[in-house]
């Protein structure tokens, strides 16, 4: 597999796009998985929206998803130079400047929205970060992914309590650190708190570590434009609650915040994934 995947990483990424047009029709036109899942949560958080706005909604992020895919798989393969060069607008770079240059240490949170793995190379032009890495099931692939990701200067650490307890140290250093926040927790790690009207189990990592090292607390997306073939970074600062001694109300803030990044382009984030599981007072929504 790790073979198959350097060759892909070969292609065209246009060809890679076109190809991934092609199966986001196939997951379309039947009633796939990824259809199932993507139809329910854009249902439950975009409710006003009309049934044909809905459909619509969901044909292009079943196309986006599988563009994303696509796109990972071809800037894993390659130089960051060449993920650099897919970059033709970066909105708000001063706000990453001014939270390196305070020395107070910086989280980057990236929702699992757009092209976010071309970031990294963004990210590794002014910074080392620390990142938690949890290894794929597949050895190639998890050899493609961790030789993708440790090309740069990042340093990779385990997802449980040593990792987090590295990511602590070089926040209080002055450090950076990435952390994609909204994935569906374990109860030991989350609390409950709304995400696009339903109240679900939300990770507090990004809250903890904000509140003990009260560091600078960056939003960062990379979004496909139009042209399908070059993407803009956008980083924004956000709210200084979610630096609040006050769990709840720091994860409600962080919340609030990843929705309105998501809200720039809904059609880029990643829909297909059980997110809203272990909604209080509902059995599962995604039963078939």
């Amino acid at each position: 597999m790790y073979f198959i995947l350097k060759v892909i990483a070969l292609l065209p990424l246009r060809l890679l796009q076109l190809l991934a047009c092609w199966v986001a029709m196939i997951l379309y036109r039947y009633d796939s998985s990824l259809k199932h899942i993507t139809c329910i949560n854009i249902g439950l958080v975009y409710p006003d929206l009309s049934s044909q706005q809905q459909q619509l909604l969901i044909k292009n992020s079943l196309t986006s998803q599988c563009r994303t895919y696509a796109e990972f798989l071809k800037c894993w393969g390659m130089p960051s130079e060449y993920s650099l060069s897919l970059l033709k607008n970066i909105d708000g770079a001063h706000y990453l400047a001014e939270a390196l240059a305070n020395k107070k240490g910086v989280i980057v949170v990236i929702p699992h929205f757009g092209c976010w793995e071309l970031l990294n190379a963004w990210l590794n032009l002014s910074s080392a970060p620390v990142i938690m890495y949890k290894p794929g099931k597949n050895k190639g692939i998890n050899r493609y992914m961790l030789e993708a990701r440790q090309k740069s200067n990042a340093t990779l650490v385990s997802i449980d309590d040593r990792g987090v307890r590295a990511i602590f140290r070089h926040l209080k250093q002055g450090g950076l650190t990435v952390i994609l926040p909204d994935h569906l927790p374990k109860p030991s790690g989350g609390i409950y708190s709304e995400f696009f009207g339903q109240n679900i189990l939300s990770s507090t990592l990004v809250s903890r570590l904000a509140s003990k090292t009260q560091c600078n607390v960056i939003g960062l997306s990379c979004i496909r434009n139009d042209d399908i073939s070059s993407f803009d970074v956008h980083c924004l600062r956000l709210s200084d609650d979610i630096l609040s001694t006050d769990l709840q109300h720091s994860v409600n803030s962080l919340n609030r915040d990843m929705q309105d990044m998501i809200n720039v382009a809904p059609e880029q984030y990643i829909w297909s994934y059980k997110r809203f599981r272990n909604i209080p007072g509902q059995s599962s929504i995604y039963h078939r």
